[in-house]
This record gives structure tokens, sequence and C-alpha cells, in this order.
């Protein structure tokens, strides 16, 4: 199943995460998802694998050209020079002359004006023909709004946390409105946290009741349940996981159908609760954490 992006790129809805995947993990999950079917993979610089996403493309002998990878500048690389050495430093990794996704990791909003600088780098990407599309992660609609009055490409894409738990139907909203696909990290709620954040109130989606009924109602997993209905609602959805057959689970999604109330059953337990960091704040440890050249 593919999506066309505003730019008339063509990507495929589901791909393999692989945030928090340690280095040594990755090339062996890169080469399961590949084996199993996927033909997108989602990385970022700040996740410390974007060599070993690289190694298990090329391990699994398919031609560059049929997988899409996507990744992202992280904080410490913003500004217009900084990100476009950003992308050299990114397809070093990757071992690839061009991306087909190139995304703006956080607003950063403590330090906007370098945030519109490192996307207008990112046009300047898109124009040369280094990358296919360009985006953002973790824009809510205030972001959104301010970035598009200061430069010329609407995002292709927002990847945002997003699962039935923490829907954002707000930024799914401003998203549509510009022609901006959202794409969903975290799309199995509860099964990525993160330290220091939402521990109050954490709750795995996998356990919840109603995606349970969905689930024996189709002869699927919860996950199953959760991907199909990102798919059906014309997101693009990106899970990780280190385990082969987590990752084939993940990817046997197109063969069933939620109706229109199974939809709407999940679409009520969103409760607003974010599990991960809020966009807003200001992160200034991590934000300044450096990205090595090689």
């Amino acid at each position: 199943m593919e999506l066309t992006l505003n730019n008339g790129v063509t990507m495929p809805a589901l791909g393999l995460g692989v945030f928090q995947s340690p280095p040594e993990q990755t090339t062996a999950a890169v080469q399961s998802a590949l084996d199993a079917g996927y033909r997108h993979i989602d990385t970022a610089a700040a996740y410390g694998n974007e060599r070993e996403v690289g190694e298990g493309i090329r391990r699994s002998g398919l031609d560059r050209s049929d997988v899409f990878i996507e990744t992202k500048v992280w904080v410490s690389d913003y500004g217009y020079d900084e990100t476009l050495h950003a992308w050299d430093k990114a397809v070093g990794k990757l071992g690839v002359e061009q991306l087909d996704l190139l995304i703006l990791h956080q607003p950063a909003p403590d330090r906007f004006a370098k945030t519109i600088a490192a996307y207008k780098a990112l046009e300047t990407l898109l124009r040369d023909g280094r990358v296919r599309a360009i985006g953002v992660s973790n824009f809510m609609p205030h972001h959104l709004k301010q970035l598009l009055a200061e430069t010329d490409v609407v995002p292709a894409v927002n990847q945002i946390e997003l699962h039935p738990y923490f829907a954002q139907p707000d930024v799914q909203a401003a998203d549509a409105a510009s022609g901006i696909l959202t794409q969903a990290w975290s799309p199995i709620g509860g099964i990525t946290f993160y330290p220091g954040w939402g521990d109050e109130h954490r709750r795995n989606v996998m356990e919840d009741p109603a995606i349970a009924a969905v689930g024996q109602a189709h002869g699927k997993s919860p996950a199953q349940v959760m991907l199909r209905w990102h798919l059906q609602q014309g997101r693009s959805a990106i899970p990780k996981s280190t385990n082969p057959g987590r990752i084939a689970e993940n990817f046997d999604v197109f063969d069933f159908e939620l109706s229109t109330e199974q939809l709407a059953a999940i679409d009520a337990l969103d409760s607003g609760v974010r599990s991960g960091p809020d966009p807003d704040e200001a992160r200034l440890d991590r934000f300044a954490m450096p990205i090595p050249e090689a």
C-alpha cells in the first residue's frame, strides 16, 4: 500500500522504525523487515544507527530504488549550513547518494529561527535533487503555521506521536488542511516508553479490551488492529521492533478491513495524554547532543 505525497512522490504507507533499536541489532532487523515485504525504513541521526540501517538494506540484495529511506536532522545540526552538512553525514552513514525523505526531528521552539533556517536548507536539498521529499516531526499546529509563513515548500510529512490513546486530532486536522501527510510514531501505543515522561498515567494500549475484541473478530492481534486503524484512516505508520516474528506480524495487515463501527470504537479510546516529550518544552541537554561525523 502506497501513499502519494503532496509533491507526487509515492511512499509505502507502512515502514519499519528503528528508534531505540541497538546498532548491533538494527542491521538484522532491517534485513528481516525487507525479507517480510517492507519497503520503507525510518531512522534518524539521533538514533545512532543510520550506518546499520544502510548495511541492512545492502544485505537485503534489493535495488536502492526499491527501498524508501527516511531519516531526520537532529536539533544540534539546525541552521542552514549545518543542515546541509547533516545531509552529508546521513548519506555517508547510510551509504546512499539520495534520501527519499528528510525531516526535521523537533520544532525546537526555543530556537525556532534556526529551525526555519534548517528547513530552508531542506528546501535547497529538495531543489538540488539530493532528497525526494522533505518534512517535519513533532510539529504542532502553531509550529506549522509559523513554518508555512516563513518558508516556500509545504512539508510532505509530519511525523507525530499517534496511537489510540493519543490521536492528536487537532494536529491531524492541521496537517490535512495544508496537504501534509500525518505519519505515526509509536503507532502501537504503550510499547515505546520515554523515561521521565508519562510515568504516572502510563497505559499499554495492547491490553485494551476494546482493541482485543476487534482483534478477536478478525483473528488478528491488537498490534495488527492498531496498524490497520492507521492505514484505513489514510496515515503512514512506523512500527518498531527487532524481533523477526513481530516484524513480520506487523506487516501482515493488508488482508482484513475494520468496519466503520470498529474504527469509531478505536477512535473513542483517545485520552488526550501524550506518552512522549512535549514538543513545546526545551530539552537543552538532549538538543545539544552532537551528531558524529561518521
